[in-house]
């Protein structure tokens, strides 16, 4: 080495001796945290785990607007699925268990008649989902009365499974069940209207004390067992909503109808076509992180439901390549439609079309995509439901033309690799 070069070197050491001890900026921190952790095995055993909604739901922890909020969140069922469970396991599953959540945490300087904005910052999913088929749930319940599972094995690239050889589908996670308490009013207005419709022969389900949780509050001898409302009808508070738009970059605007919110959050969804028609998505357990911010007396705007906001993320939500079915409301004379069972069916039976009605629409494009799924891509037809589930689109075309308004399944192509 020349003698310059030695000279230089032997500064260079020195200056690095001198140095602070900084190896890197791991230890630099700039964010206040929140961590609503999850604790037990399962929602009974965790004090930070709901399973209904009531305003005397007291909160688990509290949290600044602005902070970070880390909700270490359960899957939808509260399950002990794996890996290698079967359908069988599908049977044993307690539906009274359903959407564990994990808060509900109160959000200092909330008050009622305020808005609750919601970023979500990350998803950090479980390297295990599943989607099943339940009988007598999901869009197509009548043509789909046996258990079935597919279980996934997943990062945060994509999810495979070997109950569906040769499909990938690409991580978009969210939070299925996400929202705010509701007020004692809203409870009582709320009960009725599902009583109502269940007195008139509809599908609504009344509290249930059994597996309820919080126990002090909704379990059997809780102090308001027979007022916690049920988390798997979504309402004007959020809730089990299930949109999957709703992806990481936008943010859910929820009204407060307590003081400080009672903000909640659960049932992570990994990837979800729009309808989630088999009655799962990709369903895990997550670490999710979200912020909030408070928009003073907004909520009078909301009258239907949340409202959510964002950029450009629709965007990486489309496909690349795609198949799409087109339904309308049409039907075989004599048949009546699971959904419109508790109408005048006498009425419905015979007709072989009803008026504006969307439901339909989609019943007939999704049953048509299955069928199109089966002949060209070699799946079972258990298998099409579940990937019509977790990766296809229905989307409405017009409700104008009557009596045939028209719905579209769109399925990404580049997601099955048979």
């Amino acid at each position: 080495m020349r003698p310059q070069f030695r000279v230089l070197a032997a500064g260079l050491a020195a200056a690095l001796l001198s140095a602070p001890l900084w190896a890197d900026t791991t230890d630099v921190k700039t964010q206040s945290i929140v961590r609503v952790a999850k604790k037990g095995a399962h929602c009974v055993n965790d004090p930070n785990c709901i399973n209904r909604y009531h305003p005397a739901i007291p909160a688990v922890a509290r949290a600044k607007p602005g902070q970070l909020i880390i909700f270490e969140t359960r899957d939808a069922l509260d399950s002990n699925l794996n890996a290698t469970s079967e359908p069988k396991d599908v049977t044993a599953i307690d539906l009274n268990l359903v959407h564990p959540i994990t808060g509900p945490v109160h959000i200092e300087g909330a008050k009622r008649g305020d808005v609750l904005a919601v970023t979500l910052i990350d998803v950090d999913p479980d390297e295990y989902g599943y989607t099943t088929v339940v009988p007598g749930f999901g869009f197509l319940r009548d043509l789909f009365p046996k258990p079935y599972i597919a279980n996934w094995k997943l990062n945060r690239m994509e999810a495979v499974s070997d109950q569906l050889p040769g499909v990938a589908i690409p991580m978009n996670g969210f939070m299925g069940t996400v929202g705010t308490m509701p007020g004692y009013p809203e409870v009582d207005a709320w009960l009725k209207r599902e009583n109502d419709l269940g007195a008139a022969g509809g599908i609504a389900l009344p509290p249930q004390p059994t597996g309820a949780r919080p126990d002090a509050v909704c379990g059997p001898n809780g102090s308001h067992k027979d007022k916690c409302l049920r988390t798997i009808p979504p309402r004007e508070n959020g809730g089990n909503m299930d949109i999957k738009q709703m992806v990481v970059g936008t943010t859910l605007l929820l009204p407060c109808y307590v003081d400080g919110c009672g903000f909640f959050v659960g049932d992570v969804h990994y990837a979800q076509g729009d309808g989630e028609v088999a009655g799962t998505a990709i369903e895990i357990g997550a670490v999710v992180t979200v912020r909030t911010e408070i928009r003073k007396g907004m909520a009078s705007l909301m009258k239907s439901g949340p409202h959510f906001e964002g950029g450009s993320q629709l965007k990486k939500l489309e496909p690349d390549r795609f198949h799409a079915t087109v339904g309308y409301p049409t039907k075989a004379e004599g048949e009546i439609p699971p959904y419109t069972t508790y109408l005048d069916s006498k009425k419905i039976a015979p007709l072989g079309n009803l008026s504006e009605d969307l439901t339909l629409a989609a019943r007939r494009s999704l049953i048509e995509m299955i069928d199109w799924l089966v002949a060209t891509k070699g799946f079972s037809r258990e298998q099409a439901y579940v990937f019509t589930s977790v990766a296809c689109d229905m989307r409405i075309g017009n409700v104008v033309d009557v009596p045939n308004y028209a719905v579209s399944t769109i399925c990404p192509l580049e997601t099955i690799k048979r």
